[in-house]
């Protein structure tokens, strides 16, 4: 294991990154200026703060409170192939910008199940978040079209599978945002190649989260949890640790597995609940301490939090997501 540094990231007067912003101005034009890996080498500048393996510490619900420049060293362990991530956080009136290339600050790559099917690589991300997110009366759902968060290591969450028991080879092109019976990726015991991080690339390189990074916050009651990462609605996500009368314990998510069997349908894999599939669990309010989305109202705002059981990280929006969020169309390669 590779010692973690603690660091707090504070806010820098640190010189941009010699990347274009053209596009930033139109940032409700999702596909303008999303992603792109055939412009992931154009961040390379290592010109600010080295994040490599770090342990974060600040807990400013504000995204303005990061901006900053970031680089970090990372290693493709199956691959052994070394790596680099560069990070930009800049803001203005109303949001925070977060400029990447995808590449996380640790060690990634490594499932002993052996290499990513698709190798990562660096990409070109421009992701915007609103420094004063609106609470709506109702919640959003997550969306296949949508990517769920954006990490303070410059990684995204995409929370969601696009595989479904009975559609293909149940592990891609299950596309229907109704269908039943969608793989849960964060499965112990999955066939998903996943690294030590829950994460694993898409067919375009794309390095992703689907649960816990099992980085950037310590793992124990030692301390709070800082923010580790933003949704795609301009709210803060948390660790699994908060404090409560002078006792810092891990927060529970409130969804539970199912008790007994999946229905004896055509169209369902049958066999007991046991957490391979998203309709194995169901919300049970009040059985844990946070909400439908996996959030809470704590030390006057609100926020998402890591929970080691589903939905994981977020399972849906208290606030209107930004555009900027949704997924790229893919590359026609002729």
């Amino acid at each position: 294991m590779i010692g973690h540094k603690s660091l707090s990231l504070k806010l820098f007067s640190l010189a941009i990154f010699s990347i274009p912003f053209e596009g930033i101005a139109h940032e409700h034009d999702a596909f303008a200026h999303h992603q792109s890996n055939r412009y992931g080498y154009m961040i390379k500048d290592k010109n600010g703060l080295d994040i490599t393996d770090v342990v974060l510490s600040e807990r400013s619900p504000y995204c303005s409170s990061y901006v900053g420049n970031y680089f970090a060293s990372a290693d493709d362990y199956n691959l052994n192939q070394k790596n680099s991530s560069y990070m930009t956080i800049k803001t203005n009136t109303k949001d925070c910008i977060i400029i990447s290339n995808g590449i996380p600050n640790h060690t990634y790559d490594d499932a002993e199940m052996g290499a990513f099917p698709n190798k990562v690589v660096p990409q070109y991300q421009i992701y915007v978040v609103s420094k004063s997110p609106k609470r709506l009366a109702k919640p959003i759902p997550l969306s296949l079209r949508m990517d769920n968060a954006i990490m303070l290591n410059g990684v995204k969450v995409d929370l969601l599978a696009a595989g479904c028991y009975g559609v293909g080879d149940g592990r891609i092109g299950c596309f229907d945002p109704n269908a039943k019976w969608r793989y849960n990726p964060a499965y112990e015991e999955s066939e998903f190649i996943m690294d030590t991080h829950h994460a694993h690339s898409q067919p375009d390189g794309t390095y992703h989260y689907h649960a816990s990074p099992n980085a950037l916050f310590k793992d124990n009651s030692s301390v709070e949890s800082p923010v580790i990462g933003f949704a795609a609605d301009g709210y803060p996500i948390y660790g699994s640790y908060i404090e409560n009368n002078g006792e810092i314990f891990e927060v529970k998510s409130s969804y539970q597995l199912k008790k007994g069997n999946r229905p004896n349908t055509p169209d369902s894999p049958g066999g007991k609940y046991t957490g391979e599939f998203v309709d194995d669990f169901q919300y049970v309010p009040g059985s844990g301490d946070l909400d439908e989305c996996n959030g809470m109202e704590y030390d006057g705002s609100y926020g998402y939090y890591v929970t080691k059981e589903f939905p994981y990280i977020i399972n849906c929006f208290k606030a209107e997501p930004n555009k900027s969020f949704m997924k790229k169309p893919p590359i026609r390669r002729s």
